[in-house]
C-alpha cells in the first residue's frame, strides 16, 4: 500500500511547516507484535472460553476505542462470548502466554524490530524523538533496554507513567509540556492512538500494514479521525516528510 495523503476534512491541525518533534507509538510502529501481543490475545481468549477465535475478530476488537489495553480487550472479548471474565483474570492468563512459564517460553521472545538504529539516528539528527506507548515499563524495557536506538529518544511515556491510558492524551501532554502541539507529529497504528492525538491537537499519521485484517475499514476510520497520511511502515516517514516539506 503506497502512503495516502488524505482529504482536508481533518480533525487534526495540518502541519504548516516541518515538525520539530516526532512521537512514536511502539507496537505495530517500531515493533512487529503479530507473534507476541496479538498471538497472546488469541491464546488468552481461547484459553478462557474454550472457543476458537480468529485474527479477523481480534482486529474488530482492536478497531474499537478503548482497547489499546490488551488485558481489558481480552476480558471484554471473553465475556462477550459467554465466559464472564474480570480484568485481573484476563491479565493473569495473558501474562502467562506473553512472558511464558517455567516450562514454556513466552511469545515475547518472538518480537522483531521494524526500524533500524541507523534510521532512528537519522531522524534524531533533524527532530526531537519521543515515545508514547501503551506498554508498561517492564514490557518496554525487555525489548528496548539494550537496543542501540533507544538512547535517541528524549522521553519515553509508558502506561506506568500516566494515570489515564490511551485514548486519553495525557502521555502526549507529558511529552509536549507547554509546547505547541502543532509542532509535533505522532505516528501510531491504533484507533486509540488517533483519538489521543486528536484530543491533544497533535497531527497524526497512521501506520497500516498491507494485507492486515480489516485494513479498508481501519483506513476509513483513520481518515475520519483526520490522519494526515497512511503509511505501510514507519520507515516511510522520511519520504513523506521530504515530499511534504522538501
Amino acid at each position: 500500500m503506497a502512503h495516502l495523503k488524505l482529504a482536508n476534512k481533518s480533525a487534526h491541525p495540518k502541519l504548516p511547516r516541518a515538525p520539530d518533534i516526532l512521537i512514536f507509538d511502539v507496537d505495530g510502529v517500531l515493533v512487529d507484535v503479530r507473534a507476541t501481543y496479538w498471538r497472546s490475545a488469541l491464546q488468552t481468549v481461547r484459553h478462557l472460553t474454550g472457543k476458537r477465535v480468529t485474527y479477523a475478530q481480534l482486529h474488530q476488537w482492536k478497531s474499537k476505542p478503548g482497547y489499546n489495553d490488551d488485558w481489558k480487550m481480552t476480558a471484554d472479548w471473553a465475556t462477550s462470548v459467554g465466559r464472564p471474565t474480570t480484568y485481573e483474570q484476563a491479565k493473569e492468563a495473558f501474562l502467562r502466554f506473553y512472558w511464558g512459564t517455567r516450562v514454556k517460553l513466552g511469545n515475547v521472545r518472538n518480537e522483531k524490530l521494524l526500524v533500524t538504529p541507523r534510521q532512528i539516528a537519522a531522524w534524531a539528527a533533524r527532530y526531537e524523538l519521543n515515545l508514547f506507548t501503551g506498554r508498561n515499563r517492564r514490557e518496554f524495557t525487555f525489548t528496548f533496554k539494550d537496543w542501540p536506538g533507544t538512547g535517541y529518544f528524549q522521553k519515553v511515556v509508558t502506561m506506568d507513567d500516566v494515570r489515564r491510558i490511551k485514548p486519553h492524551p495525557e502521555g502526549l501532554h507529558k511529552i509536549l509540556g507547554k509546547r505547541d502541539p502543532a509542532s509535533a507529529l505522532y505516528l501510531g497504528d491504533n484507533i486509540d492512538d488517533a483519538l489521543a492525538a486528536q484530543a491533544a491537537g497533535v497531527p497524526f499519521i497512521a501506520i497500516l500494514a498491507p494485507g492486515e485484517h480489516g485494513a479498508r475499514s481501519r483506513a476509513k476510520r483513520f481518515r475520519e479521525l483526520g490522519a494526515l497520511a497512511l503509511l505501510p511502515r514507519a520507515t516511510g516517514l522520511t519520504a513523506w516528510l521530504k515530499n511534504s516539506f522538501g
